[in-house]
């Protein structure tokens, strides 16, 4: 019988293998490179820390943050945390120096991003669909080395 699945204090399941700097499992007994955060208490702290993850450079804990947006919502704001969480996806790929997979959730992300127009939830969404869909461009024409600069994710909610 294979062994239960690791899950949260709400149940949800989780891998609680240790991780690197890059969201890459570890072996079970290494130590974890990544500091763990509890869930978070409601949607708006989600997008509230993945938004600081992101604009630190931290693509996978924004990932992270994101995905705990994503699954509870309503099907009207899903694409939304699904390409928040696609783009910081695939700037981790990029971070791993995986072209493919970066190109490919850069793209699927500003896909979903791009029917909400300039802002959606307090975001300033376009610059990010801008920023994907050059980046996509250049990591696939140029390689993983292509000069990309994420941009800061912009409140416009103050």
């Amino acid at each position: 019988m294979p062994p239960e699945r690791d899950r949260d204090p709400a149940g949800r399941p989780k891998n609680t293998r240790p991780r690197d700097e890059l969201g890459r499992p570890l072996p079970r007994e290494a130590s974890n490179r990544m500091p763990e955060e509890p869930p978070a208490a409601s949607p708006e702290e989600a997008l509230a820390r993945g938004v600081e993850h992101f604009n630190a450079g931290r693509y996978f804990q924004a990932h992270e943050a994101w995905e705990e947006g994503w699954h509870p919502s309503p099907e009207p704001e899903r694409d939304f945390w699904q390409g928040l969480t696609q783009l910081a996806v695939g700037l981790t790929h990029r971070q791993r120096g995986n072209a493919h997979g970066a190109t490919t959730l850069l793209r699927r992300g500003a896909r979903r991003l791009r029917p909400y127009g300039e802002a959606h939830m307090g975001v300033s969404v376009a610059p990010l669909v801008a920023f994907a869909d050059d980046a996509a461009d250049r990591i696939e024409s140029e390689g993983i080395e292509a000069q990309v600069e994420p941009p800061q994710v912009e409140r416009t909610d103050g």
